[in-house]
């Protein structure tokens, strides 16, 4: 059985940077889509990138373009979400997410992904 871990989340201030990780167990096909989301309280939950692991195709939100950078280190299992020039608006519960499928088109979709890890929280002041 697949299991998602994140970790690297923390306190930090306006224009610092943090990486997240997610350390994936279990059958590599049923994580070939894998993805970062985050919520605030009162907010629903946001896709923010995704990779799809066989190829490294990637896909990001408008809002953290440029910014966060997605990336995977196979051989270790982890899925990394390197979070730069963070903003108080980007704090959130940051989750890793994972599905056997491609990525295109659907990434955004919350019901896409059957696993979920159980966050890290990512607190930015000002």
């Amino acid at each position: 059985q697949v299991q998602l871990r994140e970790s690297g989340g923390g306190s930090v201030q306006a224009g610092g940077s943090l990486r997240l990780s997610c350390l994936a167990s279990g059958a590599t096909s049923s994580r070939n889509c894998m993805a970062w989301f985050r919520q605030s309280p009162g907010q629903e939950r946001e896709a923010i990138a995704a990779l799809y692991t066989p190829t490294n195709n990637t896909w990001y939100a408008d809002s953290v373009k440029g910014r966060f950078t997605i990336s995977q280190d196979y051989d270790k299992n982890s899925l990394y979400l390197e979070v730069n020039g963070l903003k108080p608006e980007d704090s959130a519960m940051y989750y890793c997410a994972a599905d056997g499928g491609w990525c295109g088109g659907r990434w955004t979709r919350i019901a896409a992904y059957k696993l979920w890890g159980q966050g890290t929280q990512v607190t930015v002041s000002s």
